[in-house]
């Protein structure tokens, strides 16, 4: 018997903002979280200088040097994240936490650099000066979930899930599983990543990030013809999945309905996007939900702004939604936060999904050859009333994810 799940909490810490009301002002506000970064402009050899940093977040007073020592700010936010999302879920302090029926399925694309440059500097001058017992777990791909079922007792299944861009929605779409085969009643679902010039670098070498330094504001541009790449932030974002019954009968609030999810791999290139296996995840995350693409009121784009990105991506939906189903892209506001996006732009496209009220994609001026044929939403914002919207993120490996969500009512 398949088990239903439900969202019954959700927090983050973003470009944007820390809480949904922030976020919800900043979208309306048309402008995006840019900036340019201090200390970029001396790496000889980066030609972007642009990112977008998390929103100021305050540590809770418990959270003191004992208890952070093992972390690096990307595990420090998906802890404060996944505290609060507990909370929002009521579930701060419950006994089901460390009952063995909670688990984690979490990720990141790395972990924190500075502790990865303390061993590549060991790896260089030949000594373990400034290396400690807690270096390693700071630099781990997985140091978001083991500090967060640390942190919180957690004794359930952990599924770490360091896959790039897709870390976040694989974290979401692995804990759905978990929960709809019975193994779990309870999931701890998302991902998070820090912000630093190596990851810059590694698009950078790529050309594919954007270099107009000196306007921020107007990049990323996501589907647009003057698009030049991408731009990096940060930040982590958590969401408690719950079996539907358990949920119901501690008389929790629900959010959204977990309906379908889709993932695959290109099987062809590292870094090449392929439109055809894109589209198969769409396909799955549909056939999974048993939904017609009509039925889907609103497509939550990866939207990069790099060139084949965008264009293999297009081709992609176009080939599952036509040209009708509107579609935008989150990542012109806050950039690309890699680990993080899945887990951010759900949350996001939920709570739009909630008001009926969807951002468009920021600095989408004139759609790009390749990338016509959808139903941008362009200029300012748009009402839509739907009962089910999907997410889709795309990874560099060829992997492939889409979420399906239904509005609850």
């Amino acid at each position: 018997m398949r088990r239903r799940v439900v969202i019954t909490g959700m927090a983050g810490i973003s470009p944007l903002g820390n809480d949904w009301a922030s976020i919800r002002a900043k979208l309306a506000s048309g402008t995006n979280a840019v900036t340019r970064m201090p200390g970029w402009d001396e790496v000889e050899g980066l030609h972007t200088h642009l990112g977008a940093k998390a929103a100021p977040f305050d540590l809770p007073p418990h959270f003191n040097r004992k208890t952070t020592r093992s972390m690096g700010n990307v595990a420090l936010m998906a802890v404060i994240a996944t505290e609060r999302a507990l909370a929002d879920a009521g579930l701060s302090g419950s006994e089901l936490l460390t009952s063995g029926k909670v688990g984690i399925s979490y990720g990141s694309s790395a972990g924190t650099p500075s502790a990865i440059g303390d061993f590549g500097r060991m790896i260089r001058d030949r000594n373990t000066e400034g290396i400690t017992a807690n270096t390693y777990i700071k630099m781990m791909s997985h140091t978001a979930a083991v500090n967060i079922g640390v942190h919180f007792g957690i004794t359930g299944r952990v599924i770490t899930t360091s896959s790039a861009c897709t870390s976040g929605s694989q974290g979401i779409g692995y804990a759905y599983e978990a929960i709809q085969s019975g193994k779990q009643v309870a999931m701890i679902a998302g991902g998070a990543e820090e912000l630093d010039a190596i990851h810059a670098a590694v698009f950078d070498t790529l050309f594919a990030t954007s270099v107009m330094n000196d306007s921020p504001g107007l990049t990323p541009r996501p589907f647009d013809a003057r698009r030049d790449g991408l731009v990096l932030g940060e930040g982590a974002g958590t969401m408690i999945l719950e079996d539907l019954e358990h949920a119901q009968a501690r008389g929790a609030r629900i959010y959204a309905e977990i309906v379908g999810f889709g993932t695959n791999c290109d099987g062809t290139h590292v870094t090449h996007p392929n439109a055809p296996t894109m589209a198969a995840a769409m396909r799955l995350a549909l056939e999974d939900a048993g939904l017609d693409a009509s039925r889907i009121g609103y497509v939550n784009a990866h939207g990069t702004s790099t060139d084949r990105g965008d264009v293999a991506e297009a081709g992609a939906t176009r080939a599952i939604y036509g040209g009708a189903t509107p579609i935008s892209s989150l990542k012109s506001f806050m950039g690309h936060t890699l680990g993080a996006c899945g887990v951010l732009e759900a949350w996001m496209t939920i709570e739009m999904m909630r008001e009926g009220w969807f951002a468009p994609t920021l600095n989408l001026e004139q759609v790009a050859d390749g990338c016509e044929g959808l139903a941008h939403i362009m200029g300012s914002a748009r009402n839509i009333e739907c009962e089910f919207v999907t997410s889709n993120n795309f990874a560099f490996g060829g992997i492939n994810t889409s979420l399906i969500f239904r509005r609850w009512n």
